[in-house]
């Protein structure tokens, strides 16, 4: 039962991307429909996934299983922590949002599921994670402690890695590039 109940890290950061493209769909959905039911599947996604990331979230499930492996994107893993954190964020405003739909409050509710979709869109266009600089600048003020996440302490290893991973992609084009008398044929 426990196992359920683990947010994973690291996360692959191509499928936060597709999950936050997911988010926007939703988000805007509801933005620009005012249907308060939307509000049920967003903030229940995202409460899923504070939980236990992927497992009970239907859109991180389709993001992991099954959009994901059929992209030609390599894995990207980032830390965990902070992405759990964002998602946190998204949870508080989601379900801000689904009360406030379904206490009459249409424009508010549409506010909070717009910041929302900004904040998705960001990670999902940019790969850049807001809920994750927020917490960058909560450890580096003392408020989240670096305990919480020591591979977000690690540069140098984050670096490594990516460089790394860069010279992988390199090997692995170059090896299949046709030779050059092959290319006139």
């Amino acid at each position: 039962m426990r196992r359920w109940f683990r947010f994973p890290n690291p996360v692959n950061e191509v499928a936060a991307r597709t999950v936050a493209a997911g988010v926007v769909l939703q988000s805007l959905a509801f933005v620009v429909t005012g249907w308060r039911w939307l509000t049920i599947p967003l903030a229940f996604g995202f409460v899923a996934r504070v939980l236990s990331g992927p497992t009970f979230s239907p859109l991180g499930r389709l993001a992991t299983q099954v959009i994901v492996p059929r992209l030609p994107f390599a894995e990207r893993p980032v830390p965990g922590p902070p992405k759990r954190f964002a998602q946190g964020i998204g949870a508080v405003l989601s379900v801000g949002g689904l009360v406030a739909a379904f206490a009459g409050a249409g424009t508010l509710a549409r506010v909070l599921v717009a910041g929302i979709a900004v904040a998705a869109s960001l990670e999902a266009v940019l790969g850049f994670c807001l809920g994750c600089t927020i917490f960058g600048w909560l450890m580096r003020v003392g408020i989240v402690p670096s305990s919480v996440c020591e591979a977000c302490n690690d540069v140098r290893g984050r670096l490594a890695a990516a460089a790394a991973a860069q010279a992988a992609a390199a090997h692995v084009a170059a090896a299949q590039a046709p030779a050059r008398g092959d290319a006139l044929v």
